[in-house]
């Protein structure tokens, strides 16, 4: 039995909405994304594994719908997780086992904006050139935002969700327009746990670290 065979049964409808079918991996895609979002405001080291899951859905979800810099995009994912993963785990310097809130420095913002601006042109270029893509720009953008608000996750840095709140700005409608209604609700949910987020971010930076593990699983 190949792969394909055996990932064919998580591409089954499930039920419909408006209209459209709904697959069983949208629908795993919806749940692990959600509670991912909902750990990372909460500082929680699991999002990083449910995270991959979450990855691992997309992937197939995304590539059905043809938005393949969003496919491509949660393999890079992936690698962040892990790189993420130990960063917030061993990150936070000699005798500290927690990596802290901080603030986006103004080289950070000038490497991110600068890498940004290339990576959305580069991947417009591809994608309307080397596949069918019929929303080349918006996979793009959304491809560069998601990209620099990892790395700002992954660092702990406050702006991270600024950033996360501007790419869920441009997934809601796009995913809308792609019929996938359950992954475009999904992303105003992430837009409410990204405000949720930035404000339990600034609250430990404001009391100058992070919280403890008890509070934080709380």
């Amino acid at each position: 039995m190949s792969l394909a065979d055996m990932l064919q049964p998580l591409q089954q409808p499930l039920f419909t909405l408006l209209d459209t079918p709904v697959s069983w991996v949208e629908v795993l895609g919806f749940g692990s994304g959600a509670l991912c979002v909902w750990l990372v405001a909460r500082q929680h080291i699991a999002n990083w594994p449910i995270g991959i899951a979450n990855n691992l859905f997309f992937i197939l979800l995304f590539t059905q719908a043809g938005l393949y810099a969003d496919a491509g995009l949660q393999i890079v994912f992936i690698a962040l997780a892990a790189y993420g993963w130990w960063t917030w785990t061993h990150g936070g310097g000699p005798g500290s086992g927690t990596l802290p809130v901080r603030r986006t420095t103004r080289t950070e913002w000038l490497w991110l904006l600068a890498a940004g601006a290339v990576g959305t042109t580069g991947l417009t270029l591809l994608l309307d050139r080397a596949t069918d893509s019929t929303v080349p720009f918006w996979d793009a953008l959304t491809t560069a935002l998601s990209l620099m608000a990892t790395y700002g996750q992954c660092r702990k840095r406050l702006e991270s969700w600024w950033l996360w709140i501007a790419a869920d700005v441009v997934y809601i409608p796009l995913y809308a327009h792609k019929e996938l209604y359950l992954t475009s609700l999904l992303y105003a949910g992430f837009l409410t746990l990204c405000l949720i987020g930035l404000r339990n971010w600034h609250r430990d930076l404001a009391h100058g670290g992070p919280r403890t593990t008890a509070e934080a699983v709380a």
